[in-house]
């Protein structure tokens, strides 16, 4: 989460109690959370609408095509492209994250030789 740990976050919080006080402190929680859900809502709205103007799209594309006689180039499942896409980019970001992990303890073990 943003590269922060426990030890952190319990920082941030008493400091945020301390400058914001017991009374204020639930209810600007309640409003963060009001507003990342709402935040999630549009998001995942917008990324709805995203998707069906695309499909819109295709569909219209495609009988153009076949008014004009064309034949019509297979399907697109567009949800199966962006599943793929998050897949691969979730493989990418954990083997950079342990290629990142490797060179530092290699950097430790030659550290220890050396000694």
């Amino acid at each position: 989460m943003f590269g922060i740990g426990m030890p952190e976050l319990i920082v941030i919080l008493v400091i945020a109690l301390i400058v914001l006080g017991p009374q204020k402190l639930p209810d600007i929680a309640r409003s963060l959370g009001k507003g990342l859900a709402e935040f999630k809502r549009a998001s995942d709205d917008f990324q709805r609408n995203l998707s069906e103007e695309v499909r819109n799209l295709d569909e219209k594309e495609r009988a153009e095509k076949e008014a004009k006689g064309e034949a019509a180039p297979p399907a697109r499942d567009l949800a199966a492209e962006v599943k793929a896409y998050e897949e691969h980019s979730a493989r990418e970001h954990a083997a950079a994250g342990e290629a990142a992990a490797a060179p530092a303890s290699g950097g430790a073990k030659t550290e220890q030789k050396s000694a």
